[in-house]
Parts: structure tokens; sequence; C-alpha cells
């Protein structure tokens, strides 16, 4: 049987699928490493030269100790097996990210440990785990061609007067490569002189080179596998034989070790000890072998919560180390903590030099960097950080992005998690506190020599990174020495008696001597604490999770029949109520959520909870959905799991007991290593060398083996059922088509191809980045319209058109990450954090220089202007991407270029003017192909277009993005005060003032000068005259009321308006304040000031499609032809019936009931529905207006103000004629009340009218909740019969009571008043 079929059957259940050595081949001896070339040609293409003519000589000036070489796989056994294809490529990289590293005897040389990760492209993980240790050189061509380059250096150093350190360029991917490289830029001419360390004389010195040996495995058994390497290394050094040929180890592991069942647990042997590995349970926690303990010493218990959120919210993250297998570590143990939920996007632990173009990538990635000892952060560009979160592992600190949500309830979930590490008797308080962008980017940097001396002092004392310290290296070196205890002990391992003290200094930690044969090594106890530790920390994260999606599932939305449709029409489907999932969480959580539920890893998690009805139930999901049902059991119910109350992880026994006596009491053991049907004489032995393995004997399996036919077994069986799968349901290819497109769109992108890296293959990656943000752009703007429009609310019955100001506010964050994506990706060179305020900041500056050069020339250079604001009065607003841009930059409160960046997009977005202004942008083409390289997004015409049509769509919605954040800059308003043009009497000898509200607040009162009297022709060269005025003030927020009055002075002193304009000087946002009264002393209802309510004006240049489906229109002031008591211009009276004017209150109730069960925060204006149209005030007027007799006496007209006096002064007479006195006590306050407030309101110093009046008594009325008490006595007062027929409905006994049942429905809610109704009454 051939090796690659029996790899084939027994793949699924074998503890590795691989064992390969890396290292340098003597046949082809020192080459140039091809990815060097690979990364010049990069950079030539980066700089604008021709790639193709770029230099490929040798670099004369770099030490050839610390060049690249060619690494190259000398050996894998097996050959192949079919279930796990050998990627040759990928592992060589991988195994030796920096190709062959060269030694001399002076030089440090301890072995390292470090793993890795290959993700294939159906999203399936392979883990290698690798032991890089330094063998002598032996071939003396290879000593020879080192000698050769050494001269070569030597000659090129000595005629170079100045040192060999290349200019500093600003870009992203020099800056990066100087990082990863071992080049000798940063040393002085003085220390590159003739030493000791870092040169070679082939005469003097030993030369050494490094090697790699690797383990494959389909699961990350890490302890195991280290265990494993280390104990091979120590019998290839040891002074003496030891007890079998390697090969027998190697096949042993290959073949005959299984994977540990589902909750199991197995020991295997290595060469010298036994190696213990457990497997969790179908109900528990999945596999994680990587030591958690080691990624909170480095970063710390808050640093790690922070870079936790970042991973949550799918943000780029970049981990920064020398140490590979910290890197690995840290990225491993975040991604382990994110159950039930799996990162979905760029995931590459270690990042080889050859692939740093990949932090180029325009998505969310999770990427590990190795640093060069003594680099500084400060002087590390990256292609963009305006949404990245950089992790500084080797010194304990990080830097987040701004605008950054905080994990729910923060405080008690370190607390807790400091707790677990204590009580394993760790310090939780290592780390420096994290970073914003907004402070300084340098890291906290220690003196060279100081930090490696710290770093020698760890290494020295870190048992976990098989280092010993020096008094355990002295006994280990006697007893290795001593050949009688060697063989001894060999005599006693094949007995099965084990001398732990030995062993246990063998695995590189401190053991304890034990007695007898079932003792625990200490390796086996160091393994024991850490797995109940990682357990324990894990159950902490996961507890969080099933508290905040305890229920979940309820708002899952189950929408087709099969699977076919619901994959066929997945992006169109929405599988999850956000709206109503947020709006049952506790407060202190929304920030994060509302975040955390538009990422594609919960995205990915609903829809398997959505196959799960037609497919086996993911196991991540399987486990989740079962710790919730047991929560549940346990009488967890919503009420106590909705309270942002924290709730303690209380599992943690349990599972560090599951995991204990799985270690303690093994399962299985595996067949013990054994003598090989081998040659006799080959694989030679030599201390120090690792032998040449025999490839025949370790390329075929056991013929006969239960491992493999139970895993041929379990195929057959996999086979049939997806064969019957295939005959029921949707073909496998094409649900693999539609779950890609369904699904992330860095996915795809998950892992970069390792194997090809030629420049198409990056061309193509590239053109993946391209189609993959074009998609992004056209899904969150499409996302943006339907939430905004209410489509799914009008569908769903609901009659208004709503959108949360969190989710909102969450989107355009969204939005303004996408643009920054876009922007940074194909950078040529990086200028400051924002890549998008960095183009602008180069467009200003052109365009400043053009206006300066026309500013000299005769020809004016012509700005757009929007047409007039539905009002030839209101002067139109420039257009300019400029002025937006000095708008940003004038405001104090902003700080950093990413700030502006995003700023200036809200700005936009809320003028309607995005896709405009990045149109005129990028416009300027030369200045374009400046900035980018060929391949980048914003040099893909086609492409461009339509990301600019994408963003044209957001015009058709009403954003106040920049309203609503920015509430603290100082804006200028301009308000225009309008007369009517019919009559002649327009204009007024008084001086008239304003005061403009807002939701944020108001301008206070404001004179405003005679002087400013303008006059503007309309379209038929009609005159027209107003007012207009310009004041600046804090932000006022949506505008709301404004209160218009003049002092009554000189002969005109009455003053008929029209309307009353005010417009953001910023946003463009422009007011109509209606009003069609008179203001003054002897007209009208006798007012000299009034509260007019606003609507937000529809600027006239927009096109009817936008005008068809825009967002609701704020309510405004009453029209005109609403006031009965008022005789129109056209001398005519509008009348209702008494249905309509019922219909009308009930309307009213509604909008005050339901605003006030809307969050707070997201409640608009209260006095829109007490004064506006549609409004209470208005429907009680209807109400008090049916029946009443308003025939003109004198010439007066009557108004209701006029009844509710002559009822309170009856009242009054009454009072003081005792007859009160003699009714029931409550009826006696209720008078009092009632004369009490008409009193207070008659004798305010505001010249406020009749009608401005009643509205006041309703408003206070309400507020304090009496207006059902006072109408019963207004009715029962006998002027009731002079001024109202007998048809009123004030008189219906039926009416009358259904009105006071719907207005005592108001009791329930806290109504407060704008301080400019109630201004001046002192109650």
């Amino acid at each position: 049987m051939s090796g690659s079929s029996v790899g084939s059957a027994a793949a699924p259940c074998r503890f590795a699928h691989y064992f390969v050595i890396c290292g340098i081949d003597t046949e082809t001896g020192l080459e140039p490493d091809e990815l060097a070339a690979l990364h010049q040609w990069l950079e030539a293409d980066r700089q604008g030269r021709d790639p193709d003519t770029a230099a490929t000589g040798e670099n004369f000036e770099q030490s050839p100790l610390k060049r690249t070489f060619k690494s190259k796989v000398l050996a894998h056994y097996p050959e192949n097996v079919e279930w796990n294809p050998f990627d040759q490529d990928a592992v060589n990289m991988l195994c030796m990210p920096k190709g062959l590293s060269f030694r001399t005897q002076v030089d440090q040389r301890d072995p390292q440990f470090h793993s890795f990760i290959i993700t294939k492209e159906d999203g399936s993980r392979t883990y290698g785990f690798v032991l890089t240790f330094y063998e002598e050189v032996t071939s003396p061509q290879i000593c020879s061609a080192m000698q050769t380059l050494y001269q070569m250096h030597n000659a090129e150093h000595a005629s170079t007067n100045a040192p060999s350190c290349s200019s500093s360029s600003s870009s992203s991917m020099d800056s990066l490569a100087s990082s990863v490289d071992d080049g000798e830029s940063t040393t002085s001419s003085s220390s590159s002189a003739s030493r000791a360390v870092g040169s070679y004389d082939s005469s003097r010195d030993t030369l050494y080179v490094s090697k790699a040996l690797c383990l494959i495995t389909p699961m990350p058994f890490m302890h195991a596998c280290r265990c494993f390497l280390s104990q091979l290394h120590w019998a290839v050094t040891a002074a003496t034989t030891h007890p079998l040929p390697l090969e027998s180890y190697v096949y042993n592991i290959l073949y005959e070790v299984p994977l540990p069942a589902p909750g199991r647990s197995l020991k295997f042997h290595g060469v010298y000890e036994p190696i213990v590995c457990q497997r969790p349970g179908p109900g528990e926690l999945p596999l994680a072998d990587f030591p958690l303990a080691e990624a909170f010493t480095l970063l710390g218990v808050e640093n790690l919560v922070q870079v936790f959120t970042c991973t949550l919210l799918e943000m780029q993250i970049l981990l920064y180390s020398q140490d590979y297998q910290r890197l690995m570590t840290v990225a491993e143990g975040i991604t382990t903590l994110l159950f039930p939920f799996q990162w979905q996007h760029v995931y590459v632990p270690i990042l080889p030099a050859s692939l740093l173009h990949f932090l180029d990538a325009p998505v969310p990635y999770l990427m590990g960097l190795q640093s060069k000892e003594g680099t500084d952060r400060s002087k590390l560009e990256l292609p963009q950080e305006a949404n990245l979160c950089f992790v500084d592992i080797d010194n304990h600190s990080i830097e987040l992005p701004e605008d950054f949500p905080q994990f729910p309830n923060k405080t008690e979930f370190i607390q807790e998690l400091t707790e677990v590490l204590l009580s394993f008797g760790i310090s939780a308080n290592t780390g420096a506190p994290p970073r914003t962008r907004s402070s300084p980017g340098s890291t906290l940097s220690t003196p060279g020599r100081e930090r490696k001396a710290a770093a020698l002092r760890q290494l020295e004392d870190d048992g976990c990174n098989g280092n010993l310290a020096g008094e355990e290296l002295a006994v280990l070196e006697l007893l290795q020495g001593n050949a009688t205890l060697e063989r001894l002990q060999a005599l006693t391992k094949r007995t099965g008696v084990t001398v732990a003290r030995v062993d246990a200094l063998r695995a590189g930690v401190k053991g304890q001597p034990t007695e007898g044969q079932g003792s625990q090594t200490a390796g086996e106890e160091e393994e024991l604490r850490n797995a109940k530790l990682n357990v324990q920390l894990r159950e902490v994260f996961a507890t969080r999770f099933t508290t905040m999606f305890a229920d979940y599932e309820s708002f899952v939305i189950q929408s087709a029949p099969d699977l076919e449709s619901w994959l066929t029409n997945r992006e169109q489907m929405h599988n999850f109520d956000k709206a109503s999932f947020l709006s049952d969480q506790p407060e202190p959580y929304l920030p994060f959520l509302s975040h955390f539920i538009e990422t594609q890893m919960f995205a990915t998690f609903i829809d398997n909870k959505i196959m799960s009805q037609w497919e086996e139930k993911e196991p991540m999901l399987s486990v989740f959905d079962t710790r919730i049902d047991k929560a549940r059991l346990y009488n967890i119910r919503a009420p106590s799991l909705r309270s942002s109350c924290y709730q303690r992880c209380s599992v943690l026994k349990e599972s560090a007991q599951a995991i204990e006596q799985r270690l303690m009491k093994i399962d299985h053991t595996a067949i013990l290593p054994h003598l090989l049907d081998m040659k006799i004489g080959q694989g030679k032995y030599e201390q120090g060398f690792f032998p040449k393995l025999q490839a025949n004997v370790l390329n075929t399996g056991p013929s006969t083996n239960k491992w493999c036919h139970r895993a041929a077994t379990a195929q057959r069986r996999k086979d049939r059922h997806r064969q019957q799968t295939e005959h029921l349901s949707l073909d496998n290819d094409l649900k693999e088509k539609f779950m890609q497109e369904a699904r992330s769109l860095g996915k795809n992108l998950r892992q970069p191809k390792l194997s090809d890296l030629s420049p198409a293959v990056i061309a193509q990656t590239n053109w993946k980045f391209v189609e993959g943000l074009l998609k992004e752009c056209r899904m969150k703007t499409k996302r943006m319209l339907v939430e905004k429009m209410g489509h799914e609310a009008v569908e769903l019955g609901h009659g208004e058109a709503s959108i949360t100001g969190l989710e909102e506010n969450t989107l355009i964050a969204s939005l303004c990450d996408l643009l920054e994506r876009i922007w940074s990706h194909g950078l040529q060179v990086k200028q400051g954090k924002s890549a998008l305020w960095s183009h602008l900041l180069h467009y200003q500056a052109r365009e400043e220089k053009l206006a300066q050069q026309q500013a000299d020339s005769p020809v004016p250079h012509i700005f757009e202007r929007r047409k007039s604001d539905s009002s030839i009065a209101m002067p139109s607003l420039r257009v300019s991407l400029i002025q937006d841009m000095r708008h940003i930059q004038s405001m104090s409160e902003i700080k950093t270029d990413v700030g502006r960046a995003r700023a200036w997009i809200r700005l936009s977005l809320e003028k309607k003017l995005l896709s405009q202004h990045l149109k005129r942008l990028l416009s300027q083409q030369a200045l374009t192909k400046k900035l980018y390289k060929r391949y980048a997004f914003l040099r893909c015409e086609e492409e461009k277009e339509q990301f600019l049509f994408h963003l044209l769509s957001l015009n058709a919605v009403d954003y106040f993005c920049f309203t609503s954040v920015f509430t603290t800059i100082m804006i200028p308003y301009r308000v225009v005060i309008i007369p009517i043009k019919k009559l002649s009497n327009t204009m007024t000898t008084s001086n008239p003032w304003v005061c403009v509200s807002g939701e944020l607040g108001d301008s206070g009162i404001m004179q405003i000068p005679k002087n400013v009297l303008e006059m503007t022709f309309d379209s038929a060269f009609r005159p027209h005259t107003h007012i207009s005025a310009m004041f600046k003030c804090q932000n006022l927020g949506k505008l709301t009321t404004v209160q218009l009055g003049h002092d009554n002075a000189g002969l005109l002193a009455k003053w008929l308006v029209d309307c009353v304009m005010v417009r953001n000087e910023i946003t463009g946002h422009t007011y109509r304040f209606p009003c069609g009264r008179w203001l003054g002393k002897t007209v009208d209802d006798g007012s000299l000031e009034r509260v007019l309510i606003g609507e937000l004006v529809l600027p006239s240049g927009e096109d009817d499609s936008a005008r068809v489906c825009r967002t609701p229109p704020l309510q405004r002031s009453p029209s005109q032809g609403r006031r009965i008591s008022i005789t129109s211009l056209t001398g005519r009276d509008t009348k209702l019936t008494s249905a309509q004017i019922q219909e009308g209150i009930g309307e009213a109730m509604n909008n005050i009931i339901k605003h006030f069960h809307k969050p707070e925060k997201e409640r608009g204006s209260l006095t829109v529905l007490l004064c506006g149209e549609n409004s209470l005030v208005a429907a009680l007027e209807q109400f008090f207006h049916h029946g009443f007799k308003s025939a003109r006496l004198f010439q007066k007209t009557v108004f209701v103000w006029d009844f509710v006096e002559k009822a309170v002064a009856y009242m009054e007479s009454a009072d003081q004629l005792g007859y009160l006195q003699e009714t029931t006590e409550p009826l006696g306050i209720t008078c009092q009340s009632l004369c009490r407030y008409f009193n207070a309101i008659n004798s305010t110093s505001r010249n406020i009218g009749k009608d401005g009046k009643f509205q006041l008594l309703v408003c206070l009325g309400a507020r304090d909740r009496l207006l059902p008490q006072w109408l019963p006595l207004l009715v029962e007062c006998p002027v009731i019969l002079q001024m109202y027929e007998d048809t009123a409905m004030l008189r219906d006994t039926c009416a009358l009571s259904a009105l006071i049942g719907v207005l005592e429905t108001l009791h329930d809610f806290p109504i407060t008043l704008e301080a400019s109704l109630v201004k001046g009454i002192n109650l």
C-alpha cells in the first residue's frame, strides 16, 4: 500500500499529518532568497520605476551573516496525504519566515520554538509546530562562499566613507521592510568594524546554519508537539545515542498515535518521556492549547480585553513582536476567546517578509509582524492607521483607534479575570495603559542595552520557552556527559520506570523528584495547570456572551421555506431584527452591541443558526445553544438577563474538574515506539547533527492499523451521508458558490496564498480587494437607505419610518471606516494617519494655488451655487469642497487627522454633497496618479464610478450626523424675516427681535438692527423686501422654534409676517417657521410676539425622485386656515365636523404617547407635538371652536381666551361671594389652580396674544396634569350658554367625557416644556 493512500485513510484521526525538515541544501549552496527579489520588484513598482529593470544584484552593504538566503524543505514524511495535500512553499516560508540564519561560535544559538497556521480557502485550518536549532556547516563550498561574501562586503564597506545607512523614506513599505530585515542600517560605522560578533573568518570561526523540525497537525496540540520536538532535539545533541533510531519516534507519531477521541485523553511516548494530551467533549469549549496565561501576562488584563474588543468589532489588528511564538500565542489566544463567534477575515499570525504588501489590504485583518531588536515604534509607518489596533507585545502596550466603544461591564469583567489569574498565582498587572490614536505615537521604549539584558534574563528563567536556568543547565550537561547514566536511563525507560528529575531537566522545566511508577512528571503537572487556567479564563469570556445573547433566538428572522431559496435570496433578506434586539438591551451595552451586530462574524453566526434548521448544527453554535438552554433551566430568565448587573461565571470549578479528570486518568495509551524494519547502517548517528532519515520506512504507514480502519469506516459513512444530502438538497458546488457570495467580503482573502507569490498573483489579489470594496460600499449604502427610510417598518404595518440614533451613528461610523480603507488602498507614500484627509489636503493646496493664480488673471473663478431654498429671500449658499474643509479645520475640538476626515464625511453626508465632493476630489487625475499605485481602487475607473453612484443614493434621505455629533461647536446662522407680499403695509417702524431654539439650546434674544432691510427680485423682476441678519452661537441642533416679536414703537407699530427662515451656514440646513399672523397691539389677537414651529425645507435643486422617497418632514407651525377664530385673507372660515375633531385629538395624543415610548435620546422635540400642526393645542382649539359664537361685535373678533377669561372671572366672583366654599374640597382646589394659572399667564411681562395665552394654558395644564380637571369647571360656568351654541362639542356630555378620558392618559408621562414656551411665567 502506498504511503499516500494510507495517509489519506488515516488522516482524519491521525495525530500528525507530516514531519518536515527545513534547512540548507548543500547541493545548491547559498542562494539569495527569491522572496527578497520579489520584495525588490514590489519596491520598484511602488517607486514608479520599471520593476523588470530594477537592480537584482547583491546588497554588499549588508553583513552576509544578516542577509536572507533561501531555505528549502529537505524532507517531509509521508510524501503526501490526500486529506491534506502538502504545500511545500507555504510550509517552507512559515517554518523559516526569514529564510536561513547563519551564526558563528560567538553568537547565541539557543533553539527556538514557534508555531504557525495555514488557513485554506474553505476556512479549514492546519497547524504547524517548529523547533529551530543551529547545526554546524560541514560543506567546504558553503564556508568558502560565506568567506568570499565577507571579503566583498569588507571591500565595499571600506570604499564607502559614509555609514551604510539608506536614506529614510516615508513609504510605509520602506519602513516596514526596515523593521523586519536584519540589516545593519541602524548600526554606526564604528560598530560595523572588525569585531567578534557578526563577522566571519573561515580560518578561525565555526559556521552554523539554522535547521527546522516541524510537525503538521490537524488540531492545535501545542504543548504535546513542543514536548515531542524538544525531546527529538535533545536526542540529537545528547552525548550518547538514544534508545531507538529516530525513525521509530517519527514513524510512531505519524502512523501509530491517533487523535484523542472527543472528551478523552491520550498518552504517547517521545524519545525520553511520555507526553499527555486531552481533547474536550462535545458539550465543552473547543480545543485551545495555546497558553492564555502567557497572553495575559504579555499584555495585561485590561489591554487584552481592549484588543479582544477590537477583534469583536472587526478592526484591523497588527501584532508586533520579536518572537514568532508570542505572535502566535496572542493571536490564537484572542481568536479562541471569541467563542461562539469566529474571525471571518484575513488571519496571518506570522506575516512573512515577502507578504508585507498585504498590510495594504483594505479589509479587516489580524496579522503578526516580527520586529527587529531595537526598532522604535515611532519609525514604523503602516499603510493605514485610522482603524488600526497596534499591539506591541514586547513592550506590553497597545494603541487603539479613535471612537472606540468599551466592552459591556468592562471593570467587573477585568476584576473577575484578574481573580482567576491570581488564583493560579499569576499577577495580572502587566502591560502599559492603552493609548488611542490621538496620543503621541511613540512607544514606551527602554534603552536598547537595558531591554536586551531584560530579555536575556527573561529567556534564561523562562521555562515555557524551553530554556533552563544556569544551575540546572550545568547539572544536565554533567548528566549528559556520563555515558553510564545515559545507558542506565535508557534501560529504565524500556522497563517502564521513569527518572523524573533527569526527564524534567530534559524537557526544560523544573521537575519534582517522584517516587514510583504512577506519579506525574513536572511536565504533566504544568500541562494540567495550564489546561485548567485556560478553560477557566475561556469560561469567563463565554459567560459574557451567554448573558448578552441569551435571547438572541427570539430576534432571528426565519423567512425562507427551504435552504435553496434562502441561499439564493440571502443578500436581500434580513435575518436578524436588530432594532428590536437593541431596544431590549440595557442602556450601557448599546454602544458596543450596536457596532457588534453589524460585523461579519455576527452575520455568519446568525446564518449558521438559520441553516441549522436544514442541516447539522455547527459545533460551536450547538455548544452555545446548549449553554443558553441550561441557563434557562436554572431559572435565569429574561428580566435578569436584560439588566446591566454583572453576572459572574458559575462553572469555573466544574470546567477545571473535567480537564483534571481526563489528564489524571488517561483514557488511552498509544503504541510504544519500536524498532522498524530498517537497513542497518543507514541514518548514521553523529552528535549535534540531525541525521538523514530513511524515507522508504517513513513514507509508508502500517498495512493493518485499527486507526486506519476506523477512519476508513468513518469516511465511508460520511460519503454515504454526503451522497444522500446531494440528492435531497442543493448541489454542494452551488451551495458553496452562494455561501461565498453571501458571506464575508474578505473571507475568500482570509489567508494570502503562500505557494505562489508572482506579481500576477499579487495583482489578482489586489483586484479581489477592489471588487470587495465596491461590493461592501453597495451593501453599506443599501443598508443605510433601508434602515433610514424604514421599509421594513412600513411592511410590518407601522405607519412611521424610523431609525434609532444609535443605529444610524453606527452605520455612518462604518461608512467612515470604509472610505478610509478605500483611500488607503494602493497608496504610494503614506502621510499622516488618515489617507482621505491627506488627499484632501493635497487637493486644497492645489486649489488654493490655482485660485491665487486666477486672482491675478482677469477671468474670475466661478463657484457652483445651490439653488435658493424655496424662497427668493434666502441668498444662495456656495457649494465648495474647500469651504467645507475650512469649516472642519476651524473646529478646535477636533485634534487628529482621522477625526477631521470623519467630521468632513459627516458634514458632506448631511449636506447631501458626499458623492459630489468626492467626485470633484477625484477629478484631479494627475493628483490621484501621483498619490496612488496603478492597482489602487481609486484608479479603477469603472469601479470608482459605481462607488460614487452608490454614495449618490444616500442623498435620498436626511441625515443630521454632523449636527448631532459636534454639539459644542460655534455655528453661524442666517435669519430672514419675510412679510406677506400681497399687502402694501409690509414693513414696520418698530424694533424687531428674534430668539431661535433647537434641541440643544437657544440663541437668546437678539435685537435686529433696522438697517438690515434687503431687497430681492423674483423671476418676474418684482421687488420684495425682507429683514436679514447673521448671528453666531453654539450649535443649537435641529431647530424647533423661533420666538419673533417687536417693541411696538413708531407710527407703523404693526407687522404682518409671512414666515421666518433660518439657515445653518455650515450644514446648509434651512428651516421655515410659518406665521401668517399680525404682530401688533391693535390687530389680530393683540400679540407683540409669537412662538413659531419650524419645518426643514427641501432644497429646490433636488429632483422629484428624491422628494418621493424622503424621510418624513418635521411638523410645523399651525397654518392660518386651521385657526377658525381668525378671518383669513380670503374671508372664508374652515369648519370641521365633530368626528374629524375627535380624530384629530386622537392622532395628536397618539403622537405624544409614541414620543415617550422611544429611547430618550431619540425622541426629538415635544414642542412640535404640543404646539405644531396637528398638535394637541391645535386639536383642542378645534374642539373649543366647535359651536363657538365668534360673530364680530362692533368689529371685534371674539377668541377662545375671552371665554376662559369670563369663566375665570365668574369663578373668582363666586369665590368672593362664598359660593365655592360650599363645594367639595377637591373642586375648590381645582378652581383655585385654574384661577392661579390664568392670572400668571395674563400678568406675564411677555406680549403674547390671546391665542398664545390659550396655547400656554393648555401646555401648562398638560405638564402639571390639571387639564382634565379644568374642563368640567369651564363647562359648568353659566358663561358657556352665552358663548356656545347648543350643538357645541363642549356642551356634549359624551364628547366631553371622552376628551377627559383621553387627556388623562398624559398623566403617565413626564412632560417638560421648552424654555421658549414658559419664559416669564411664575408659578
